[in-house]
């Protein structure tokens, strides 16, 4: 089955290798999720997640969600659910 697109790179913040991601569905923390662009493309769990500074452990669609991430990403990179 083909991963599911669930949002996308809008922010990067490499100083705390932080990315934020507006999402179209939802995620878990323990979700694992591919991120993919033209340079990026690498699997990681979500280990820690936060909404407008505060730490949660699940978001939705329309929400702006933190999330510390592994490698550099880049604004516009897709984000997809891993099955």
């Amino acid at each position: 089955m083909a991963d599911k697109e669930i949002g996308e790179v809008t922010h990067y913040f490499s100083n705390i290798n932080v990315a934020v991601f507006k999402l179209k569905g939802n995620v878990k923390k323990g979700d694992k999720v591919k991120i993919v662009g033209h340079t990026t493309d690498f699997e990681q769990e979500i280990t820690e997640m936060q909404v407008d500074h505060k730490s949660v452990d699940s978001a939705g669609k329309g929400d702006d969600v933190g999330v510390k991430v592994e490698d550099k990403v880049r604004e516009g990179d897709k984000v997809y659910l891993v099955d």
